[in-house]
């Protein structure tokens, strides 16, 4: 604490930066590590892990498609309307890899409002009803009803005339192809992404789960961040440079099916990825990444303040670090902190980051237009993210899981890693119920229908059946009448 203090203040005497960041020293190179120069001056340690296995080719035909249909409205208001247009997806989505439902993990939104002006309804349908609601609330669709008021005719009158003029329509109509992702298959990359103040070493336990099982995992460090290069201008840590740093590493590595999982503020590096990339990029896990609005740095942060005082109070934000990212806060967690190289970046980086946080396109609208399946994974105990955020985050998406661990926080994947890797397992295995193939009888049905009309045919002409009745008649001489008594009877 001494040493952190009079190194800020001769920050302040002789304004230079006290911490200049260089890449951090590993003695581990051979083993998967990579330095990427994205740009002149610009490289990120990449950790590659191909494993040796043996490769099998993905069967034809296996998987199951989804219908990605629904109609994204935005008011002049800022009012949002989803109306989600094929009911393929929500019955599929709730069906698990075993076959089991589980309808809490899967949150369906079809209205929402951005500014909290009226209460959400519960189905586009009922929705478009109630615009001709009395003060009750209740739909006047009957014939048998009363008439409304003036009063609340005049006010059903102008609701309709707001809803006549949207800012902005997104129709989104595709089928898209899931199907489950083994560590065998050749054509299938992990990508782990950190967030502010991590580095690859904080997916540890995940890479070294994934890589026995056969997959193949790319994770770099963000600039500033582990043994990246760290360039002294705080342009280099905007949210736009870093989403080009993540895009020329993921079309680097890509395969044919890309699986993206990013924590905390990795998560919005992915919504890009999974944004421009939608064909590449086959499913995506959040973990505490937030809700779906758009980033805007705060003007009231304590990382606002000069890097040097920011380095004064660096062991103390590493303690309120370790007190809001985990659930405990014993020797255990520290000594994590410590082994994952977590936390450890510069003054002047961590205020860069906080500060370059700025993407106003990610918001709602940018989320709801996602059509990848994703899985979100929410520490109950993480204060820096609450509960309610990725409850909103599941409600917009399209195809959204949301598991909740009990035990974790903000660095669930630290804290849980066997709940975490056995999720993130599960819905890599995840492909929906394939359609029953189509019955036999099917084909067979109109071949009989044919047989059955030729008979009809038979027996209705008179010329095919006059003569077989007549030498009945004439060898048999009572034999008309037996017939006759059998339809009585």
């Amino acid at each position: 604490m001494l040493t952190s203090f009079m190194e800020g203040l001769l920050c302040c005497l002789t304004s230079k930066s006290s911490n200049v960041v260089v890449p951090v020293e590993t003695s581990e190179l051979a083993d998967g590590y990579e330095f990427v120069e994205v740009k002149p001056g610009r490289v990120l340690r990449v950790r590659h892990i191909i494993p040796d296995r043996q490769v099998v080719e993905e069967p034809t035909g296996q998987g199951g498609s989804i219908s990605c249909k629904r109609k994204i409205t935005v008011y002049r208001n800022g009012q949002l309307f989803i109306e989600n247009l094929g009911d393929q997806a929500s019955a599929e989505l709730k069906n698990c890899q075993n076959g089991e439902t589980d309808p809490n993990s899967i949150v369906e939104v079809e209205l929402t409002d951005c500014g909290n002006s009226s209460p959400p309804a519960t189905i586009p349908e009922a929705r478009s009803k109630s615009v001709t609601a009395g003060t009750d609330g209740s739909a006047e669709t009957g014939a048998g009803r009363e008439a409304p008021a003036a009063g609340q005719t005049g006010q059903s009158q102008q609701l309709r005339k707001r809803r006549r003029k949207p800012k902005r329509t997104v129709v989104i109509d595709c089928e898209r192809k899931i199907s489950a992702c083994k560590g065998t298959h050749a054509d299938v990359a992990l990508f782990f992404i950190h967030g502010v103040g991590g580095s690859l070493d904080i997916w540890g336990s995940q890479l070294d789960y994934f890589s026995k099982l056969g997959y193949e995992v790319i994770t770099p460090d963000l600039a500033g961040h582990g043994a990246s290069s760290a360039p002294q201008i705080a342009a280099a840590y905007t949210f736009y440079a870093l989403a080009e740093d993540m895009r020329l590493i993921f079309k680097r590595y890509a395969r044919k099916r890309n699986i993206l999982i990013g924590h905390s503020y990795g998560v919005s590096f992915c919504t890009f990825l999974a944004h421009e990339y939608p064909e590449q990029v086959h499913k995506m896990v959040m973990i505490n990444g937030g809700g779906p609005t758009a980033l805007e740095p705060s003007l009231c942060s304590i990382f606002n303040l000069p890097t040097c005082v920011l380095h004064c109070l660096s062991p103390l934000l590493a303690w309120s670090f370790l007190k809001a990212g985990f659930a405990r806060q014993g020797a255990k967690e520290k000594q994590l902190l410590k082994d994952n190289n977590a936390f450890n970046v510069s003054s002047f980086v961590l205020r860069a980051m906080m500060s370059g946080q700025y993407w106003p396109e990610g918001d709602e609208v940018y989320h709801a237009e996602l059509t990848v399946p994703i899985l979100l994974v929410h520490g109950m105990h993480d204060k820096f993210v609450p509960i309610e955020e990725d409850q909103r985050m599941a409600e917009i998406l399209l195809m959204g899981f949301l598991k909740v661990l009990e035990d974790g926080s903000h660095m669930v994947m630290m804290e849980c890693p066997e709940a975490v890797n056995t999720l993130l397992h599960e819905f890599i295995l995840w492909q929906p119920a394939t359609p029953p193939p189509p019955k036999k009888e099917s084909k067979t049905r109109p071949e009989t229908a044919k047989v059955q009309s030729d008979n009809t045919k038979a027996t209705s002409d008179p010329s095919q059946v006059r003569p077989a009745t007549a030498r009945q008649t004439s060898s048999n001489g009572n034999t008309e009448e037996k017939p006759d008594s059998k339809a009585k009877k």
